[in-house]
């Protein structure tokens, strides 16, 4: 997964051009990152336009909303089922 391209995106969603808050982003990023992988156990493959757009969409609005306000019912429905989805994998074998 790239977080270069995660950036862009996030930025295009924004309506951002510049690179006056890419630092800002990248810590956002990293950090949803790590929250998925780490602490809600899904396991993150490079080519997952799911986890992708999941990703851009939870650091666009923890950007927006500075981590004020409780997530959106259709944020939260996307990430229940990126929990099913992906972390089943790892209760299987």
């Amino acid at each position: 997964m790239d977080e270069d391209s995660i950036l862009n995106l996030v930025k295009a969603v924004l309506g951002y051009r510049s690179a006056v808050r890419d630092e800002l982003l990248k810590v956002i990023i990293k950090s949803v990152i790590t929250e998925l992988k780490d602490n809600k156990g899904i396991v993150l493959e490079p080519k997952s336009d799911e986890q992708v757009m999941f990703i851009v969409d939870l650091a666009a609005f923890r950007y927006k909303h500075q981590g004020g306000e409780t997530m959106p019912r259709n944020l939260e429905y996307r990430l229940r089922n990126l929990i099913i989805k992906y972390r089943g994998k790892n209760d299987v074998g």
